[in-house]
């Protein structure tokens, strides 16, 4: 049995996005849809995984937008629903999300956006918590694993008292760090969906559900706001722990909490700083904010990235002038702390030594010396594509392509694994000098490839996956081939969203759910534009170069290469060779070699080394994946492949 079904009353080491899961299942969701992306696939994944004994319908959707209005139709049925993404995947969604909250909701409908301080694993960023503001909904912000479970299954209550979308957000090290959660109880009964739709257009209960420009609807969702506001006063998920009469206040949400909590204890300053933690963030409470902020003058906001909390706390306390007097802020206005990347205890406890001006007990002068012997003998780690990986076939296709070409050609990027195209020697070999949102490299591409009146006379090219394709890529390309643009456009098709954990995508037989569904054709849909589509595996490296070296010497149309390899990680091939790949050390001629050490020096696969004692190329057979694409590119033929037993 999935640990996310223990009973009532046992204490679970939860992920957080487990926790947030489990809450979902303590409200009685009936439908969660989303689309992957880190940090948050694991909300989706889990309730998959427990889909069928909690009787749920759990989809991975073709973006974002989609997902949100598939969640919005179970809300409209009367039905809880929750709706999971990253950051960026906000942004997609917004378009439906600006509609829907004018028309409200029915069945308690969460969003939950799970966004990367520090971008460990995003092109950026971003923040969400302003289109909260934007659109006028609540937000919820968990500070520990208790809540973000207890937060979630709240949140579902508050979304059917007000008639709105919820949001909640969480933070990379709350939704993947882990911590005990005592589990509540799951509800036994499930909902039946019903439809109304005869009522007044002011009703969202019995009424056709849409966005309309009336006024009135307009001032009856601020209504519901302030309500929410009267809620928000008397949370007990908004804590004050610290002093009767504190020298510093901290006004803080989220995992920040913990961080500010420990920087305290680090500096032993618990006795002379309050913490005043948010977790009901939008609307803030303006009367507990006015109880708090009378205890002293000095007032630290800490928070994840952009001084959102900051902002709006200053404008609070500015209207209370009167009753509270004047404030000294600290926070990410006045660079105290910074306005990009994670903050941790350190960041936090540096910015108190500012404000107290007392100084932090350094680290023993021996140990600092030690630290810096260690970190002397570490190899540098680049980032890079694995061993195996298509991707760097591809690329390694795509740039001799260019180079033969001789006009100065360039690729238009994508997000994924294989945006690491624009770095080098790693990866990419410097491939793709535009690098944005997802699909984006397939619309830039199509606006390059018209500015041939202008003197660009360049191949202009373009990558993209195959999750990518169905999330963004066919409006980009119905534009390219309906304006007669003449690009290359190259579809890396490692059957799944191989970067977020191999979800499945519209291209493959298998659902979230594990059922057969129609697959569909990536190939089929570019043909069914009048596109001119061949399919080559990127390991073909003679095979796949001819067809891009046609493809780019042909004008006015949209050529489309599918290069077809399943990723080196994924489930169905992990572990498994293609070929048993070695150096034969007597046609290895190192350095002397006119290569230049090519294999290891430019191609760079992790599984090629360096044998610095013979001078010559070796293979690491523990983690060479065995696809054979070395042995192409070696002038000497020193790498030998023979096929592999565990093919």
């Amino acid at each position: 049995m999935s640990k996310l079904l223990s009973p009532a009353g046992a204490k679970v080491l939860f992920m957080g996005n487990e926790a947030i899961a489990r809450g979902a299942l303590e409200a009685g969701i009936s439908v969660a849809a989303g689309y992957p992306g880190t940090p948050s696939s694991e909300v989706i994944e889990r309730l998959a995984g427990v889909a069928q004994e909690r009787k749920l319908y759990v989809e991975w959707s073709v973006n974002e937008k989609v997902a949100l209005e598939v969640a919005a139709a179970a809300s409209f049925a009367g039905l809880r629903s929750i709706c999971v993404m990253k950051q960026n995947g906000v942004n997609v969604a917004s378009d439906f999300l600006l509609h829907l909250t004018a028309s409200g909701t029915r069945g308690g409908l969460v969003l939950v956006t799970c966004e990367d301080p520090g971008a460990l694993s995003s092109v950026n960023e971003g923040e969400s918590r302003y289109f909260a503001r934007m659109l006028e909904i609540p937000l919820l912000e968990p500070s520990n694993f208790q809540e973000a479970k207890d937060l979630t299954k709240w949140a579902f209550e508050l979304s059917e008292a007000i008639g709105n979308v919820v949001m909640l957000r969480s933070v990379t090290r709350m939704s993947h760090a882990s911590g005990n959660v005592i589990c509540g109880k799951l509800p036994v009964k499930t909902r039946e969906a019903k439809f109304d739709y005869d009522g007044s257009v002011m009703d969202s209960q019995t009424g056709p559900m849409i966005s309309t420009p009336v006024v009135a609807k307009h001032a009856l969702h601020q209504k519901k706001l302030k309500d929410v506001e009267a809620l928000f006063e008397k949370s007990p998920f908004n804590k004050y722990v610290g002093p009767a009469k504190p020298q510093l206040l901290i006004i803080t949400s989220s995992a920040c909490f913990l961080y500010a909590s420990e920087a305290l204890s680090m500096l032993n300053l618990q006795k002379r700083v309050g913490i005043l933690n948010l977790s009901c963030t939008l609307p803030l409470p303006p009367k507990l904010l006015k109880k708090y902020l009378r205890l002293t003058n000095k007032i630290m906001i800490v928070e994840e990235v952009l001084p959102f909390l900051e902002e709006t706390v200053k404008v609070l306390a500015a209207g209370m002038f009167a009753q509270i007097g004047g404030k000294t802020f600290y926070g990410k206005i006045d660079e105290t702390l910074p306005s990009f990347g994670e903050l941790n205890p350190d960041i936090v406890a540096g910015a108190l030594t500012k404000i107290f001006k007392i100084k932090r007990k350094s680290l023993p002068v021996a140990y600092t010396k030690e630290l810096q012997k260690a970190a002397a003998i570490v190899p540098a780690r680049e980032m890079t594509f694995c061993a195996g990986c298509p991707h760097r076939a591809s690329f390694w296709n795509i740039s001799n392509a260019i180079a033969l070409d001789g006009r100065e050609g360039f690729v238009c990027g994508d997000i994924g694994c294989y945006a690491m195209a624009a770095l080098f020697p790693a990866t990419g070999y410097y491939t793709t000098p535009t690098l944005h949102s997802m699909g984006s490299g397939t619309g830039l591409a199509s606006g390059f490839a018209k500015l041939d009146v202008f003197g660009m006379n360049k191949p202009i090219l373009a990558v993209c996956g195959d999750s990518t394709f169905y999330h963004a890529v066919i409006p980009a390309l119905i534009n390219a081939q309906h304006n007669r643009a003449d690009i290359t456009f190259v579809v890396m098709d490692n059957a799944g969203t191989a970067m977020t954990g191999f979800q499945p995508h519209p291209g493959l037989p298998t659902s979230a759910l594990k059922e057969v569904v129609p697959a569909v054709e990536i190939a089929a849909i570019c043909k069914a534009i009048g596109a001119k589509v061949i399919i080559s595996d990127p390991f073909d490296l003679a095979a796949t170069s001819k067809i891009l070296t046609t493809f780019m010497a042909e004008k006015g149309s949209v050529k489309v290469l599918i290069l077809r390899q399943a990723c080196a990680l994924s489930p169905e091939k992990k572990g498994k060779k293609i070929f048993d790949v070695k150096v034969n050390e007597d046609l290895c001629m190192g350095d002397s070699c006119g290569c230049n050490r090519l294999c290891t020096r430019i191609f760079r696969c992790p599984a090629l080394t360096w044998d610095r004692i013979k001078k010559k190329a070796a293979v690491d057979e523990v983690i060479c994946a065995g696809c054979g694409v070395c042995y192409s590119i070696c002038p000497q033929k020193a790498i030998t492949k023979t096929e592999a037993a565990s093919k």
